[in-house]
């Protein structure tokens, strides 16, 4: 007796969960390895388009070793930047970080006065083993960093020397389709990473502008220091501005003998950050890197989860990179369609309205 169709289904989809899970898993463990590889493929396809141009104007192997040259000055100059900032902000916040010790008391103590509990200590958050310990931790693992990136360098370079031979490969296969796909799928991936960094960039440099001038309004010490940390930070979606936001504001709050005017600066820099990320950046953007926002949100979470601070950067790549691939799949369109922030696709909206057969 044949097995019915909708039981075949549901087996069909239960494998396909557990396959799914499955693989998470297995990325989630194998992150130590993976992390570099996708870093690496991110700059090569930011990166690929540049070696390209400038092999219209000189031989390949010097294109690539000016390629290669000019990544590692950006990279150094904004790790630079980024230390100065963070060194410079972070060695005063320690040293008065019992300021703000006393500020929390003295805000407990006036809703004490009101009659509203709230926790009694800081404590445990603003401790100088802790932070001597963290300062320990982070100066033993520079090695490891380094070694990192001396990794996701080597991969680079190797990526850019055979990228071009992908489409030569690709032909190997015998399947004319499949290697036109491929090679589009590469194209638009690489166009739309080069979009999203340029965004990026304008918004963290229209940001981190807008933050010193908000800093500098009311008074805050190190304007230019904050305007760098935002800056770096906006390259990380979300979590990156809250930080940039919360600190300041707390800085604020040993500096400023009233709380009034840590207000304002922590409502000036929110304030920014919506209005840059609500309305000018989807602006700027276009349709192109159009994505829906809870699939954004998500994505950024879920990567955090799986790699940590490099997931939070490179998750909303990576979903750009898998929605590309579904929008030059027919079978996936629907995909593109749902997860997009664009309108669906009219063969999509054909594929989802069409009866199903079994």
């Amino acid at each position: 007796m044949p097995e019915p169709a909708g039981s075949r289904r549901g087996v069909t989809v239960v494998t396909s969960l557990i396959f799914v899970i499955l693989l998470l898993l297995a990325i989630r463990g194998a992150g130590t390895f993976l992390k570099p590889v996708a870093l690496a493929l991110f700059i090569i396809a930011v990166t690929w388009p540049i070696k390209n141009a400038l092999q219209r104007f000189m031989p390949a192997l010097a294109a690539l070793a000016l390629t290669v040259i000019s990544t590692i000055v950006v990279f150094v100059i904004f790790a630079t930047l980024v230390i100065w900032g963070f060194s410079r902000v972070a060695t005063s916040f320690i040293e008065a970080a019992w300021q703000l010790q006393i500020a929390y008391q003295d805000a407990v103590a006036w809703f004490d006065g009101k009659g509203i509990a709230v926790a009694s200590s800081l404590s445990d958050v603003f401790n100088v083993g802790l932070v001597v310990r963290t300062i320990r931790q982070i100066t033993g693992q520079a090695s490891t960093t380094l070694s990192f990136w001396l990794v996701v360098l080597a991969y680079v370079v190797l990526g850019l020397t055979e990228v071009d031979k992908l489409r030569s490969k690709l032909d190997v296969i015998n399947q004319p389709g499949f290697a036109a796909t491929a090679v589009r799928i590469a194209h638009e991936t690489a166009r739309k990473f080069g979009r999203y960094m340029l965004v990026r960039t304008e918004m963290s440099a229209i940001t981190g502008f807008l933050f010193w001038g908000a800093a500098t309004v009311t008074g805050l010490d190190f304007p230019i220091e904050w305007g760098v940390i935002a800056f770096a930070l906006n390259y990380i979606p979300f979590i990156g501005s809250v930080i940039a936001t919360v600190f300041p504001s707390l800085y604020g709050v040993i500096q400023f003998e009233n709380w009034e005017t840590a207000l304002v600066l922590f409502a000036a820099l929110n304030l920014i950050q919506f209005i840059i990320g609500n309305y000018v950046e989807p602006m700027v953007s276009g349709s192109t890197l159009s994505i829906s926002p809870f699939v954004v949100v998500f994505s950024i979470f879920f990567w955090t989860f799986m790699w940590g601070l490099f997931g939070t950067f490179l998750g909303v790549p990576i979903t750009i990179a898998l929605l590309t691939v579904c929008e030059n799949i027919p079978s996936l369109h629907w995909v593109a369609a749902i997860l997009g922030g664009k309108s669906r696709p009219k063969k999509a909206r054909a594929l989802l309205a069409a009866p199903r057969q079994d």
